[in-house]
């Protein structure tokens, strides 16, 4: 017990140094308002299972720039477009790293990833990597088969189920294509969960997301990290070795691989550049690992999000189905499916998509920003090595930008401009500037085009003769905030194929 009480009085007296100093650094210097915090814990105490919706509530008291003190990490929260636009545009490089994170340090290898890594060369070049190795618009379009093949063995298990009236899990489903799409672009085929652990791709993603999201306090109160009050961190080594087991299975494959008439994947275009002197991307193999892991978490878990969000509202609004159908059947026909060519031409599936990605953010807090300098913004101090939290969530709600903000309603975008990319503030689901999702157009082409499919090929009903309006649309806390409760649908093949 000595060595508890040891470091208690050693945190007590960082706590009162630190106070002391920053009052005497910051007393003529204005933070933005926020809630009073507790001693040593500030307002960590604050964060209830959804934090985004905690944060949402305490910006409408204190504003959309608002201060809280997580542990002893200041801490910025923007709730508003216009806010956003100041800390993620105009002031987009003083805010383009990343803080370190126990969550990133045991399971993205020690920030080694591209969404982790802090700001500066090694995050640019990692990046440009991945941007021209599997996420340029060449690439996206090479794996155009891969996604129509995939997708066309979900329709065939769907149809199957629509002749026996047999009710499927729509989550699970889109789960596995997301899985087994993501398999195929990035390592080269197809793993089933068995080949990646007992739990599955979806459960261990979503425990990896989950622990990534929840506040820990050995991220914000020093000395105390090493005790792991909460057990985050003994959870976090478990998921890392179940990753990295299967991240060196991989690898091992590929190195071992003697076909030379196969065509070059993700892994084995990093793995050239491996050892080479002569390559600007210096990589090793624990470089290749981190990078499969953003590749796949950020390929497999948004998508499969989106998706299911979006069918949830479709199914949720028969209104919003019969008119997407429509779309469909004016411009597809109910001869064939859905090609990826089509999709340009579907501008109410567009809409759906948008009015879909404000009400339900893939991630609704962004990743934290840190402040790589001081600076002044809208006359309040924002002190070196603050977090930046932008909560998109409460952007998309916010009444001053959307009539009737609660509302599912597409037809809000009928003549509008507003894109997803991350130029106009008032969407931001990717992100925006420097660290905005460089897998965006990716992301946008699977969603689409997997959403458009389901709804052309099918009718869906509930089970049970639950009407549209009672399906429980409540979320799971993580990074990404899926359905809590697995989507179940009963198919009703539309096509005259």
């Amino acid at each position: 017990m000595v060595w508890a009480w040891t470091i208690l009085v050693l945190v007590m007296l960082a706590y009162l140094l630190r106070e002391w100093t920053w009052k005497r650094m910051n007393k003529t210097k204005t933070l933005p308002p926020g809630p009073r915090g507790l001693p040593i814990f500030g307002n960590l105490h604050m964060f209830g299972e959804l934090p985004h919706r905690d944060l949402h509530r305490l910006a409408q008291k204190y504003g959309p720039i608002m201060h809280l003190r997580l542990g002893f990490v200041p801490t910025i929260v923007v709730s508003s477009p216009q806010v956003a636009e100041l800390f993620l545009k105009a002031h987009d490089l003083v805010f383009a790293s990343r803080p370190p994170s126990e969550a990133a340090k045991h399971m993205s290898y020690e920030q080694k990833n591209l969404s982790f890594s802090p700001y500066g060369p090694y995050w640019r070049n990692i990046r440009k990597m991945c941007t021209l190795e599997l996420l340029s618009n060449v690439k996206i379009n090479s794996f155009r088969s891969m996604r129509k093949e995939e997708l066309g063995l979900l329709v065939k298990f769907i149809e199957k189920a629509g002749c026996d009236c047999i009710v499927v899990d729509l989550s699970a489903k889109i789960s596995s294509l997301s899985a087994d799409m993501s398999c195929r672009m990035v390592f080269g085929k197809k793993y089933m969960d068995k080949d990646f652990d007992e739990r599955g791709f979806k459960d261990v993603i979503q425990e990896g997301m989950h622990l990534g999201a929840t506040p820990n306090l050995g991220d914000y109160i020093p000395y105390i990290g090493p005790l792991d009050l909460q057990g985050l961190r003994r959870r976090m080594k478990v998921i890392s070795k179940i990753f990295d087991a299967f991240f060196e299975k991989i690898i091992d494959d590929h190195v071992q691989s003697k076909d030379e008439n196969k065509i070059k994947d993700f892994v084995d275009v990093m793995l050239s550049f491996m050892g080479s002197e002569d390559s600007e991307y210096r990589v090793e193999r624990s470089n290749i690992k981190a990078i499969l892991l953003d590749m796949l978490v950020g390929s497999m878990d948004t998508t499969a999000t989106a998706i299911e969000w979006t069918i949830s509202e479709v199914i949720k609004h028969p209104r919003v189905m019969k008119k997407l159908q429509k779309e469909l059947e004016d411009v597809v026909g109910l001869e064939r499916m859905v090609e990826e060519s089509d999709l340009d031409r579907l501008e109410y599936l567009d809409m759906v998509v948008k009015e879909t990605m404000r009400l339900h953010p893939i991630a609704p807090l962004l990743l934290p920003h840190e402040a790589m300098e001081d600076i002044t913004i809208q006359g309040f101090h924002i002190p070196k090595k603050s977090r930046l939290i932008v909560n998109i969530w409460a952007i998309g709600r916010d009444p001053s930008v959307w009539t009737d903000a609660e509302k599912f309603f597409p037809e809000r975008f009928v003549g509008s401009s507003i894109d997803l990319r991350g130029r106009d503030f008032q969407l931001l689901p990717f992100g925006s500037g420097r660290r905005g999702c460089p897998g965006l157009q990716l992301g946008l082409t699977a969603v689409r085009l997997v959403v458009a499919q389901l709804v052309h090929c099918f009718d869906w009903e509930l089970p049970n003769n639950m009407l549209p309006t009672e399906l429980d649309m409540t979320e799971e806390f993580g990074i990404t905030v899926p359905r809590a409760k697995h989507l179940l649908a009963i198919p009703r093949c539309r096509l005259h194929k």
